[in-house]
């Protein structure tokens, strides 16, 4: 097996990604244009999507990764947004692609042209987060748009599923779709909350973080394995696993989350930028197939299917962020009252990405009985055209639009204060714990580093002490393990009343994540200091 292919696009990728860094273009939209320019240089290898790989190996890290960083509490308070757009618009947009795709192109039976309209109805998981870190969209916009790009493959998956079937002479039915929609939603999310509690479990009990780690990268391929076995969504099985093991890290040993914070960062980044970079390098594969199609004909349904898939989001975005609210007053009393501003971001914001050719590039070669699949290779354009065009034309003015449209900032002395009580709260709590602690004579210490715990908790800032090497004749302790031991007793009483300040709203999510990252520093230097 050459493995130089994948390095070269690996490091290219990667080094790309980095530059992109110093320029205003987002990372995505540089390496798809790179992945394009590539792809006709004189000896570059074929880099042909496979599906075999895509899905059960690059799908669940990045939904992992994806979801371990979101909020539960933020995601459920959206729920009803975030299951309109998930489920409801894309098989709004499969229905309306479809019938677009089978009035517009001659010959197109209409079960090819939902295959089509399940392939490019759910945007893309990556290109939606990574253009609002970059943008700042205010936290309800991103949390929607998160939610959305995370549930969404599930559905457009078990859409292309149904019409694929119907496609290939399977006789599909509305029920047997229903049904099969409801074996993988429902299998998916119970396999999730079966395996959640005992990975969790398994995580916290491992002392050795190498070990941790490595079955943090294991997780995912193990939710998305097993649920697919039953036939269920490995993607859902993925999301709820990866957000009930966020919403719980707290509860991991902080060494174990240092550096899984860091083996995250990297994974995510090499594969995200490797996936965009495959994006643009499809493109002689595709052309390669298109056949009779070419020139202004190809080029017209290109430009017909992306302004058809354009519009649709926005057909569904705008009926379903208003009207429900009018005739329900319980939405209006418990979700903030939504404005245009932020449905036009969340129409514009439909990118389409590596999914969508996955899932086109895994439509069989032929139907039941040796025909030809009816149009494939036009289909594999179209969604080409359709995955480039949103993330080219959204991807580039969704920044300047934001900007244009002025939303409110995030009002910095409000999150400054909050954070600020949340740490006098934590301190007196871990102050108390320490004054406890102190009163048994199996914790006793000398004066200066009593003092030095204290002068911890008051200014947040490392300092060095004297280390007495005595050892106390109740505990048998060293002062050492005694001092690490209680500055760890102190740090955990902090990250209790964060954690307890989070699940009350007090805090978001962003801010437990950061104040978490603080204390686990402190631990961590605190624990090389005492050694």
């Amino acid at each position: 097996m050459d493995v130089m292919p994948l390095l070269l696009l690996v490091a290219g990728s990667a080094a790309i990604a980095g530059a992109a860094r110093r320029t205003p273009v987002p990372a995505p939209l540089l390496l798809v244009a790179a992945g394009l320019a590539v792809s006709y240089v004189p000896g570059v290898p074929d880099y042909t999507l496979d599906p075999e790989v895509v899905l059960p190996l690059l799908l669940p890290p990045l939904l992992y990764t994806s979801a371990s960083d979101s909020s539960y509490l933020d995601l459920r308070a959206q729920l009803r947004p975030v299951a309109l757009l998930s489920v409801g618009y894309v098989l709004f947009a499969t229905f309306v692609v479809g019938w677009a795709v089978y009035g517009i192109v001659p010959g197109m039976p209409l079960p090819a042209a939902l295959v089509l309209g399940a392939v490019v109805a759910p945007p893309d998981a990556v290109a939606a987060t990574a253009v609002a870190r970059r943008v700042g969209l205010p936290s309800r916009i991103t949390t929607i748009l998160q939610g959305e790009s995370l549930l969404n493959d599930a559905t457009a998956i078990t859409a292309y599923k149904v019409a694929l079937a119907a496609a290939v002479g399977e006789g599909a039915t509305w029920a047997g779709g229903i049904g099969e929609f409801l074996l993988a939603a429902v299998g998916g999310v119970g396999v999730g909350l079966v395996l959640m509690a005992p990975l969790h479990w398994l995580r916290t009990r491992l002392t050795e973080p190498l070990l941790q780690n490595t079955l943090s990268l294991l997780i995912p391929f193990v939710a998305y394995s097993v649920a697919e076995q039953v036939h269920a969504s490995g993607v859902l099985a993925v999301v709820v696993v990866a957000l009930y093991l966020g919403h719980r890290a707290w509860e991991v040993d902080f060494a174990t989350r240092l550096q899984e914070e860091a083996v995250w960062k990297m994974v995510a980044f090499v594969l995200e930028s490797a996936v965009f970079a495959l994006i643009g390098l499809q493109l002689p594969v595709v052309l390669k197939g298109l056949g009779a199609y070419k020139g202004i004909e190809a080029a017209w349904y290109a430009v017909a299917v992306f302004l058809v898939v354009v519009a649709a989001r926005f057909v569904w975005v705008y009926p379903a962020t208003f009207v429900p609210r009018r005739f329900s007053a319980r939405i209006r009393e418990r979700e903030d009252n939504p404005t245009w501003r932020g449905a036009m971001v969340t129409g514009w914001a439909g990118m389409r990405g590596v999914v969508s050719l996955a899932i086109a590039f895994s439509i069989p070669l032929t139907v039941h009985g040796g025909a030809p699949f009816p149009q494939r290779n036009l289909i594999l354009f179209l969604t080409f055209t359709t995955v480039i065009g949103t993330l080219v034309v959204q991807g580039l003015t969704l920044p300047p639009l934001i900007r244009f449209l002025r939303f409110p900032g995030r009002d910095a002395q409000t999150e400054t204060l909050a954070e600020a009580n949340a740490q006098a709260q934590a301190s007196r709590a871990a102050e108390s714990r320490l004054d406890e602690l102190l009163s048994d004579e199996r914790n006793a210490l000398p004066p200066p580093l009593a003092d030095r715990l204290r002068s911890v908790l008051e200014r947040r800032r490392n300092a060095v002490w004297e280390r007495l090497g005595q050892v106390n004749p109740v505990s048998g302790e060293s002062v050492d393990d005694t001092y690490r031991r209680l500055s760890r007793e102190m740090i955990s009483a902090e990250r209790e009343v964060f954690v307890k300040l989070r699940d009350h709203r007090y805090i978001d999510d962003e801010m437990l994540r950061a104040l978490l990252r603080r204390l686990d520093l402190e631990e961590a230097a605190a624990y090389r200091e005492a050694a």
